[in-house]
Order: structure tokens, then sequence, then C-alpha cells
């Protein structure tokens, strides 16, 4: 089984560069994992890829030697360790609010004795090869990751009971999602308040922590701040770049 990226940053107490996916863009898989990337967060939450696209891209996050932590678009748990057997090195679950939500998820993709995770063992995580069982399980548990986003109020009052939890590697902000709650409650918690509640939640159970940061000044700050899963870059910004240089390109063109 491929030894995960993330999770050897992680161990070594370092920074996991990620970026971000959401479209059947093979290219892009290899081209995140020559420029130094991690992970590539492949979200399937809010984009549509098809089950057997999925599986392909996967096929070339091997071939990159780069970790996929995908973002699933069901709870359905035969479906989520069926992400891993088909190749993801983790999991990013969206909207995880209770520490008793964790626990089902910890459950759902982890093998016993943390979790209730079904046995197969000939799928791309093994590389197609019957297993041996044993340690076949060990190693998934030890380097498929799991990672639960926090991002309603009622999250972050919960968040050192979710990362609390064994199982669980680490915590992720949805500053999106939790920025429009806080205004829509009319919340006295401001958004920073709240990803420094995360951040302490995660220290103290020895969990990692990290969101999206979208300039290298919030890149910086929130590594200062101890978050070592941090999000930068996407297949939207390769095509912004392209857009914001296109001026200068047709002024060459002028007249022609």
């Amino acid at each position: 089984m491929r030894r995960s990226k993330a999770l050897d940053k992680i161990r070594a107490g370092k920074t996991v560069r990620i970026c971000a996916l959401g479209h059947f863009i093979p290219a892009f898989v290899h081209q995140a994992a020559r420029a130094g990337f991690d992970a590539i967060w492949l979200d399937l939450e809010h984009r549509l890829i098809d089950e057997r696209e999925v599986q392909a891209l996967l096929a070339h996050f091997h071939l990159a030697d780069i970790d996929c932590m995908l973002r699933p678009p069901t709870l359905e748990k035969s479906r989520l360790y069926r992400y891993l057997e088909d190749g993801a090195s983790g999991l990013l679950i969206p909207h995880v609010s209770t520490e008793e939500k964790a626990k089902i998820l910890v459950e759902a993709i982890k093998f016993p004795p943390l979790g209730d995770r079904g046995m197969d063992g000939v799928g791309m995580d093994n590389y197609y090869d019957l297993p041996d069982m044993d340690t076949y399980t060990e190693t998934s548990n030890r380097e498929n990751f799991l990672v639960l986003q926090i991002e309603t109020l009622e999250a972050v009052g919960h968040a050192e009971a979710i990362a609390a939890v064994d199982g669980v590697e680490g915590l992720f902000v949805g500053p999106g999602d939790l920025g429009l709650r806080l205004k829509a409650s009319n919340s006295t918690l401001t958004l920073e308040e709240a990803i420094a509640t995360v951040a302490q939640a995660a220290e103290k159970h020895g969990k990692v922590w990290g969101l999206p940061a979208a300039t290298p000044e919030a890149l910086r700050k929130y590594r200062d701040m101890g978050a070592q899963l941090l999000v930068h870059g996407s297949e939207y910004g390769a095509l912004k770049k392209m857009l914001d240089t296109s001026g200068a390109l047709f002024d060459a063109l002028e007249g022609a």
C-alpha cells in the first residue's frame, strides 16, 4: 500500500501543501505533483465527476505519487470506504457538527478495532493484489486519514469533543460556510475567533487542523497559528491566471 505523503508531513510536524481540483483533469494531478504539492483536495461535494472518472483520476494520483484528500458527495458507509479502496489517501467530510457524527464516520472508514469498515483488500489501494489481511487492515488504518470540516456554530462549540474522537486525524475549517452561518445567526463570534477555537481544540487533543488560504500572507498567518493542512490554488486559479494575462497577450496582437 502506498504511504501517505500528507501523513508523513503531519507526523514530522511539517505543513501539508494542498491544492484543489473539481473536474476530470488528469494532467492537473501530475502538474500539481511536479509543483511540489503533497495532496489534492478532490471536491465531489460541489462538483460532479462520474464514478468511473473518479476511479481513473485516483489511478493518476498513484502514478504521480500525490495524495488525494477526497470530499465525498455522500455519507453512505460502503461508498465512503470504496473511495479508499479505489485509491484515495483520505476523506474530507463536510458539515460535521457533533461528536456523535464524528464517531459514525470513524466507524465507517476505519477497520476494527477503531471502526467497522467492510473488508475487501483487492482494490486499487492494494494494487489489486490479495493482501495479508492483518497487515492490510493495520496499514489502511495508519495510512488512510479522516479530516472533518467545521462549518457551523454548533461544530465550533463541539470542536473539542470532535477532536477528541479516536480515529479522527484532523479538523478543517470551512470559512465560507462558517462565515455565512456566523453572519446569518448574528453571532458575536468572529470568524477569526472561531478559527482560533478550532486550532486550540486540535492542539489540545494532538490533532492537525487547517483551512484554505487565498494569499501568501494568509498561508504564513495560519501556519504560524499551527495549521498543517493548508490549501492554496486550484484549476480555477490556473484559468484565472490565464485570463489575467490575456490582455497583455491580446495587446501584442493589436491590429492583427
